[in-house]
Order: C-alpha cells, then structure tokens, then sequence
C-alpha cells in the first residue's frame, strides 16, 4: 500500500465517491459499475456525488444469471461452469459493461451476500470484484463478515476502493 492508499478504506463512501470523481475528471476518464449482490449500491454512492454526470457512464444490476448474458453478455457457460460468483464472471461482467456504455473503466461485483445461498466453497460473504475495461480485467476474491448489508457495504467500499486505486496508480 502507498502512502496516498493510507486511510482510503477508511473514507466514508460520499468522500470516495468524491474522490473517484476528481480522478476521473483529471484524467478524462468515465466509469461504468456492473453490479449483482450490491443492487445499484456503488452507483448509488457515485452518483451521490454532484456533477457525477460528467464521469459516471451508466449503472448495471444484473442480479439474475439471464441479466448477466443477456445486458453483460457473459457466457452461459461461464455461469454454468463456474458460476455467478467467480473471477470468470466479474471479469466478463466488467469487460461487457465496459464495451456497451462505453465507458473507459469499470467495476463489477458478484457474490453470496446472505443470509442464505452460501455453500462450503462460497459461503456468505463470498465476493469477487473486478475492475478494467473491455479488453483487460483485474480479479480478486474477497470474504467479508457480518450480515447482509454488512457484506454489501464492504463490497460498494472495495469497489470504489479499488477504482480510485487504479486511476491513481495507473
């Protein structure tokens, strides 16, 4: 971690927002969110933010697998092969979002929020994020605690997080 990511988890979800909007306007760049288990929750806490107009390209809450094909086109087989929470899937998630609106950089979110649906390969708190455009995707897994709007909220926070990580260090 660098020193400018000291206290960046610890924003409060406006500021990162905030913050994610003077790196994308200073460097010219517009964002795309696809979400599944957040429902809208990072574009909710993007477009919060006054002006977000200017880099906030268009929001995606593909909650169901024929949503994730049909708006993002991941592939059925994906989904089938490993399933809605996998790194295969954000990364075609973003990857389609990305290429529809026409945005220059993305972030999708797939996972198990709870308090059922979890397995002892998945369970509750289970969630795979990617961030990138059409062409190039980054991963990770993460597992967050606590209940649902828990595991929602720690999910919207990485997704900006990890937002303004790339625009910053890129």
């Amino acid at each position: 971690m660098s020193p400018s990511d000291t206290g960046l988890a610890d924003l409060d979800l406006t500021l990162l927002a905030e913050r994610l909007g003077r790196a994308c306007r200073q460097r010219g760049v517009t964002v795309t969110a696809a979400e599944s288990c957040t429902g809208g929750g990072v574009a909710s806490a993007i477009t919060a933010v006054a002006g977000s107009s200017r880099w906030f390209e268009t929001g995606y809450v593909t909650y169901s697998n024929a949503a994730k094909t049909r708006l993002l086109g991941v592939p059925e087989a994906s989904l089938a092969e490993h399933g809605a929470v996998s790194r295969e899937v954000v990364d075609a998630m973003v990857a389609g979002a990305c290429r529809d609106s026409g945005a220059d950089l993305g972030v999708a979110i797939s996972g198990v929020a709870g308090p059922g649906g979890g397995t002892p390969d998945k369970p509750v708190g289970t969630v795979w994020l990617a961030w990138g455009n059409g062409e190039r995707q980054q991963a990770v897994c993460r597992h967050f605690p606590g209940d649902r709007r828990a595991v929602r909220e720690q999910s919207v926070r990485e997704a900006l997080v990890g937002l303004v990580r790339h625009l910053e260090h890129d």
